[in-house]
This record gives C-alpha cells, structure tokens and sequence, in this order.
C-alpha cells in the first residue's frame, strides 16, 4: 500500500472529524457589537447573495514538495483559513458546507505569483490564509507553501480560474 496515499487517508480523517465535531449552525453573532460588525468580511454579505462556495488550495510548485507534504501543507491551509472565517464570515462558511465543502487543488510556480494571486482575492474581499512552513523536514524555515481562499465559485474563478491541477 503506498505510504503517501495512507497519510493523505489519515490526515483528511482526521480534519473531517474535528470540521464534523463543529456544531452544523454557527453560533449567532452579535452584531450589536461595534467590533464584530467591524470585523466581520465582506464575504458575508455575498453569502447572501450566492450561495455555490468553494475553496480554492494554490500550491507552490516550485519547492518540489513530496505528495504528503503537498497533502499536509494543504490541510493547514484549509485548517487555517477555517479558523479565520468560523467567527469572522460563519455565513460563508456555512454555505461552503452546505455545498459539500469542495475543495481544489490548483499549483503556481513562483512565491511571487503567490502573493500577486492574494492581492487580487483581496482586492475582491475574498478571505485567504497562507500556511508557513517550520521547515523541519523537506524545504527551508519559513517557506509559503499552500494559500488557500473561500468564496462564490464565480469570484473565486475570477483568481484561480487560469491556473492548472495539481
């Protein structure tokens, strides 16, 4: 049995358990609060709107990366840009779950191009997180590897939609 196949298996079983384990309503936000209202994404009010979210996973193909450590790398990104939107956009996140929380991967060959391609999903409001590496094992301290962003399929495609499978 391949080896990067099994802890790709394990790695998704185990995020799927802790995303199951979230109750399936987010607890409501008070928008009473000055901060909240003010912290909250824009991405919420599209959430209103549309309602066919994905998540987008850009990886860099340039550091040549080993397939489990594409497969961990992109579920701290997921990790992390979930945590980012369970308080600041539940409504996002909510839709993206209600549409069976699809995900794709898609690769860039340059850090630059990394951050040219979360300037434009911010300049559009949609939510990102990149996942840094500790550089323990295959590439160096403090490396991008994964930016993942969350949003309506037809804005998401507005940046990612040139950009090829992994």
């Amino acid at each position: 049995m391949d080896l990067t196949w099994l802890s790709s298996l394990i790695v998704g079983a185990a995020l799927r358990f802790c995303i199951g384990t979230r109750p399936s309503k987010p607890p409501p936000v008070d928008t009473s609060n000055k901060l909240v209202s003010k912290d909250s994404l824009d991405i919420e009010k599209l959430a209103n709107i549309l309602n066919d979210f994905k998540m987008v996973l850009v990886v860099r193909n340039d550091l040549k990366m080993g397939k489990g450590k594409i497969a961990a790398q992109c579920s701290h990104a997921t990790l992390g840009l979930y945590k980012k939107l369970v308080r600041r956009a539940p409504k996002a996140l909510n839709c993206w779950e209600e549409c069976s929380q699809p995900k794709v991967v898609v690769k860039i060959e340059s850090e630059d191009e990394m951050l040219e391609l979360q300037g434009r999903a911010k300049s559009l409001k949609l939510p990102t997180h990149i996942t840094i590496d500790a550089g323990r094992t295959q590439i160096a301290p403090n490396s991008r590897t994964v930016m993942a962003i969350l949003g309506p399929v037809q804005v998401v495609d507005e940046v990612t939609g040139g950009l090829k499978l992994l």
